[in-house]
């Protein structure tokens, strides 16, 4: 651990908001989509979050057209799988009126400058960088001019180098940055996740007032470690989301099922809850008790 971070346990936790990354495991279908976002926020998740890409713009013409043939392809090049996958501007705005009637936050993360302008005229209050495009300087610049909302920037397989200059873009308005600790792998190994990176980040970023606040995004297995993240103080946690973790798709495996996002909700509001001191000695619940089962000493005769 950098023992330049000392670190002190919080007095009290803010509950983090939980991103459900619905991402692609929609398979292409929005019906599934939509349930996604149903099942979400009856687990207690407050943003559902989706992908948009333009292949052509993302892909060389090698990339789109490579072979693609596994089982959880969607086409037999890349690129067809991609597109198989994605959605439309105006599905995505079917969507974001879904899940406002639905209670719950609508958001994307944008993988190329024209996915990103499209998402933008939507206008989300929050826009997701995934960790592959952060270093997309043109993008960031776009939804720092053409965009009020809050942006949202993955530090996954990224040097200092690069976190810096995206961090850089948004000088003039920290207070829209929201940027997150993050591997990339999918799934993670539980000793490559990293969690004092989370530290590191908002000793560097939050606590210099460059951003407006840390999150955590996870790829690992189960929840065991995600409600630490709380207690480091992190104001988003996102996970993967899907119904089936059996489903063809990429990401499906590194994703949890609704028991599990249901359960991690569950899990941080009673650790915001507990994380406490006793405000009087003896509690009021303690009190019956006391009176019923502490020791009493018999005074000798």
């Amino acid at each position: 651990m950098n023992s330049e971070l000392n670190f002190k346990l919080p007095s009290e936790i803010s509950i983090p908001q939980v991103i459900a990354e619905i991402g692609c495991n929609h398979k292409g279908d929005i019906n599934i989509a939509k349930q996604l976002i149903v099942v979400a926020k009856t687990c207690g998740a407050t943003v559902a979050k989706f992908q948009k890409r333009n292949s052509r713009e993302l892909l060389t013409e090698e990339q789109y057209n490579a072979p693609y043939d596994n089982r959880n392809s969607y086409g037999t090049t890349y690129g067809e799988h991609r597109e198989f996958l994605e959605f439309s501007a105006e599905t995505h705005k079917e969507l974001k009126t879904y899940c406002e009637e639905h209670e719950i936050v609508y958001a994307t993360s944008v993988w190329d400058l024209i996915s990103a302008k499209e998402i933008a005229a939507l206008e989300p209050s929050l826009i997701k960088i995934p960790s592959a495009c952060n270093n997309h300087l043109e993008m960031l610049s776009y939804l720092r001019d053409n965009y009020a909302g809050e942006v949202h920037i993955s530090t996954g397989m990224s040097t200092p180098e690069e976190i810096d200059a995206a961090i850089d873009v948004y000088k003039t308005c920290p207070e829209r940055v929201i940027l997150y600790a993050c591997t990339s792998g999918y799934p993670v190994d539980f000793k490559d996740v990293c969690m004092l990176e989370i530290l590191k980040l908002r000793t560097k970023y939050q606590d210099t007032g460059r951003v407006k606040s840390i999150g955590f995004s996870g790829h690992h297995n189960g929840i065991a470690i995600d409600t630490f993240s709380a207690l480091l103080g992190v104001s988003y946690i996102e996970r993967h989301f899907t119904l089936d973790r059996s489903w063809k798709g990429s990401d499906h495996a590194a994703s949890l099922e609704p028991g599990g996002l249901r359960r991690l909700t569950r899990d941080i509001e009673h650790i915001a809850e507990s994380w406490t001191y006793k405000q009087e000695d003896i509690l009021p619940v303690e009190i019956e008790q006391r009176k019923k089962l502490k020791f009493r000493k018999v005074p000798v005769a």
